[in-house]
Order: structure tokens, then C-alpha cells, then sequence
């Protein structure tokens, strides 16, 4: 199993960025294709970016292209999401998660493991 902490969220003005971060445990983190994913209250659980096991390919949701970017260091067992240009409606708890799947997907099912999140706020 890998364990999962993301790190970095905050509070920040709308066109502002963030970077958050997402630490593993163990040394598979490799093994695993990584996502990020977000969620506010009353709404389903939704796909923001995906990062394949080497970092070779990546894929974001329609709503976030051009302003986030998803990377990772197999290195330092860390996954990134890189937000820019943020606005309120980006404003949600994000959520980091591995996957065992070779080819990305961007359902949460495919998932088996997930962060605690961290709060993303974003202000008007």
C-alpha cells in the first residue's frame, strides 16, 4: 500500500496560484499513476488532473486546462498540482490519489488510495 499527504492549500485572491504538494509513504510511489481530484459539499467528487506512473503523459478536466499543471518526482515520492489563474468556483477540498491502472482515468473508482485533502479557498 502507499499512504498519501497533500500539503499546501490555503487561502489566496481570485488570479492568484497555488502549489500543492503530495507526499507518499514506502517506495512503490512509482508504481502508481497519480490524480488529483476536488470536492465541495453537496456535489460529487470531481476529476482535475491525472499523471501517468513515469510522468510521460498527463490529463486535466475541461474546467482547469491552461491554469493548472499536474507533475510529478518519483525521486522525492511527490506528486504536484500547480494552480494558476484561480477563481472562486476553483475553491474545494482537494484530494490526491494513486491508481494501479497503467492507462489514466479520470474515475474515482479506479483509485485506491486516497489523501486526507487539503482546503483550497479561493476569494473574490
Amino acid at each position: 500500500q502507499v499512504q498519501l499527504v497533500e500539503s499546501g492549500g490555503g487561502l489566496v485572491q481570485a488570479g492568484g496560484s497555488l502549489r500543492l504538494s503530495c507526499a507518499a509513504s514506502g517506495r512503490t510511489f512509482s508504481s502508481y499513476a497519480m490524480g488529483w481530484f476536488r470536492q465541495v459539499p453537496g456535489k460529487e467528487r470531481e476529476f482535475v488532473a491525472a499523471i501517468t506512473r513515469s510522468g510521460g503523459s498527463t490529463n486535466y478536466a475541461d474546467s482547469v486546462k491552461g491554469r493548472f499543471t499536474i507533475s510529478r518526482s518519483n525521486a522525492k515520492n511527490t506528486a504536484y498540482l500547480q494552480m494558476a489563474s484561480l477563481k472562486p468556483e476553483d475553491t474545494a477540498v482537494y484530494y490526491c490519489a494513486a491508481s494501479q491502472r497503467v492507462v489514466i482515468t479520470t474515475s474515482p473508482d479506479a483509485y485506491a488510495y486516497w489523501g486526507q485533502g487539503t482546503q483550497v479557498t479561493v476569494s473574490s
